[in-house]
């Protein structure tokens, strides 16, 4: 495993307070999801408890229910564990396309305010991809653009979708950006925009970065077109570091990232929100054609697991987990379909979970 790909699949430092104490069980909220979700969640599960990490799960079911008025929201069961934990782990959730009730995942993220997603790309040794040295980290802002959920009907047949960008949102985004940079010995961000195109919009918040980073000489600040930056994306991976984005670029760029290193199956995610929540999550799809069949690749999870763990301050525990996980990959003998091999999620679970106890 290189050097970086310890501290890469992690996220900013984040002090410890009382509830998130070395000493004693954390209790995680665990939201299984939909299809895969239950399977590859039950493997971390297994996974933990192998490692002995002192998390007690809550488990709790997420699906849209209409309150007060018809506004979507949230189990109510789900919220007060949320508030009460602070940290969730989530599996892959479903969501209706162009009706129905709207995304789970955009409600979590609005519910709580998960304003910034991280997603760490890394090349995973013996996992062949066209790719050997991806080390890069994609973040988001999460709460606004194109996915306020603003739009309307103008005419029959017309349809009018706002983008919001504000100052406020803007400026945290580039504030996280910089200060993970910083915690995790990253050299540079990039801030990615259309600013030529939206002056106005992208235009803030690409002023937002470029004031934040006045307060990071230590870190090298570049800003550039998103088109220009998927041309180079894929050209050369290396010369990228932390890249910051508004949300639907973010989304397009970070999927972007995951195909380099193999995919969303291998990919973890964090979502941090303002008030000391924060939910990590696989950001795969709930893939119903394989679910209850014990085929699921848990890696997506397990990583977004291990990013969990180190926001808690849970170093050694999470790094074991890894290891454990990333020793399996490159010994090639116990994989999931996906990863190039014929064995079930239980088996490549059980793998792990041996691994780990021999640390």
């Amino acid at each position: 495993m290189s050097p970086q790909l310890s501290q890469v699949v992690g996220g900013a430092t984040r002090p410890l307070t009382a509830a998130f104490s070395r000493r004693g069980m954390q209790t995680v909220t665990m939201i299984p999801g939909d299809g895969i979700g239950p399977e590859i969640s039950n493997a971390v599960m297994k996974i933990f408890e192998a490692a002995k990490a002192p998390i007690q799960w809550e488990e709790r079911n997420v699906t849209a229910i209409q309150g007060p008025g018809g506004r979507w929201m949230i189990p109510p069961d789900c919220k007060e564990s949320m508030d009460t934990s602070k940290i969730g782990l989530k599996g892959p959730l479903k969501t209706p396309i162009a009706a129905g009730h709207p995304s789970m995942n955009l409600l979590l993220r609005k519910t709580f305010d998960l304003y910034a997603n991280v997603r760490p790309c890394v090349s995973i040794e013996g996992y062949k991809t066209p790719y050997t040295d991806v080390n890069l980290v994609t973040i988001r802002e999460n709460t606004e653009g194109e996915y306020s959920g603003i739009e309307h009907l103008i005419v029959e047949g017309v349809v009018q979708s706002i983008k919001l960008i504000t100052e406020d949102a803007s400026r945290r985004i580039a504030e996280y950006a910089f200060e993970y940079a910083r915690n995790n010995q990253r050299s540079s961000v990039t801030a990615v925009h259309k600013a030529n195109i939206m002056r106005m919009s992208d235009g803030l918040f690409l002023r937002k970065c470029r004031e934040v980073a006045e307060n990071y000489k230590d870190i090298k600040f570049t800003e550039m077109y998103l088109d220009t930056v998927c041309l180079n994306m894929v050209q050369d991976p290396t010369q990228f570091d932390v890249l910051v984005m508004p949300n639907l670029y973010g989304d397009i760029l970070s999927d972007l990232c995951a195909g380099l290193i193999g995919g969303l199956g291998v990919t973890p995610s964090g979502n941090i929100g303002a008030n000391g929540v924060a939910i990590f999550e696989s950001v795969h799809g709930t893939a119903p054609d394989i679910a209850g069949l014990d085929m699921a690749n848990p890696t997506a999870l397990i990583l977004s697991a291990v990013m969990m763990l180190r926001h808690m301050g849970l170093h050694d525990i999470g790094n074991n987990i890894q290891n454990a996980c990333f020793d399996t990959i490159r010994d090639k003998k116990v994989l999931t379909k996906d990863l190039g091999g014929n064995s079930k999620c239980s088996e490549f679970t059980d793998d792990i979970c041996r691994r780990v106890q021999d640390m």
